[in-house]
């Protein structure tokens, strides 16, 4: 296990684009309570031998992989992500209509200055692992269970044939849900804090993923989107 030093500094926020972003009139969303973990007591720490780590060959070519309880005592930085992050309610336009996305985004685009120590650390274990050096980082927020990410492939897909794109998952538990392009049965994981999914190969150009609503209430839940550097 690898135990984080002390926090950084806090860096000042980006400037907002205002052709895809408006921050929310009211700032960061509200504290929720949440429930600890088993082990919250004993302080974060990273699994760098990736011990319970899951892998399932989409097809020939794709890949996903899952690692339950990847960050020990994750709720303390989901609190820290949830009061200090710069979130910003994102705009789209979909079929000419501008429409507001169902979730809160955040981002830091080198993670040197990002404020939080484990998010470095988990940067750097992440990068040693898989081989790739990973400098950017894209958070989503899920307030309540009606947010949500429709089907999509990520970025790097789009100038990359094959990827590694591990997704962090602090907070409530949610499906995460993965299927091929040109249509067919998804794969769902259920996928709680602290859990790591990361997706391989050509996934993000063969296959897409989401994060549906769902039906049941559920508390708040963030998404640490590691990447090699901002793609456009």
């Amino acid at each position: 296990m690898i135990e984080p030093q002390a926090h950084g500094t806090q860096p000042t926020p980006r400037e907002s684009d205002e052709r895809l972003s408006e921050r929310p009139e009211t700032g960061a969303p509200a504290s929720t309570p949440r429930q600890d973990d088993l082990f919250e007591g004993l302080g974060p720490a990273i699994d760098a031998d990736f011990t319970t780590a899951r892998r399932i060959e989409l097809d020939e070519t794709s890949w996903i992989e899952h690692v339950p309880g990847w960050l020990r005592a994750s709720g303390r930085l989901f609190d820290e992500l949830m009061a200090t992050a710069p979130w910003e309610q994102r705009h789209r336009y979909m079929w000419s209509k501008r429409v507001i996305e169902p979730r809160l985004t955040a981002e830091y685009r080198d993670v040197a200055g990002a404020p939080q120590q484990l998010l470095r650390s988990a940067a750097d274990t992440l990068s040693c692992h898989y081989g790739v050096a990973y400098r950017y980082l894209w958070l989503n927020l899920y307030r309540t269970h009606r947010d949500s990410t429709s089907w999509h492939g990520d970025p790097i897909g789009k100038v990359q044939q094959t990827s590694t794109v591990p997704v962090l998952s602090l907070g409530a538990t949610r499906r995460f849900l993965i299927k091929p392009t040109e249509g067919g049965k998804s794969l769902s994981l259920t996928v709680a804090s602290g859990d790591l999914v990361v997706m391989g190969g050509r996934s993000q150009r063969d296959w897409r993923h989401s994060v549906p609503k769902q039906a049941t209430p559920t508390g708040p839940r963030i998404s640490v989107n590691f990447a090699p550097r901002l793609y456009p």
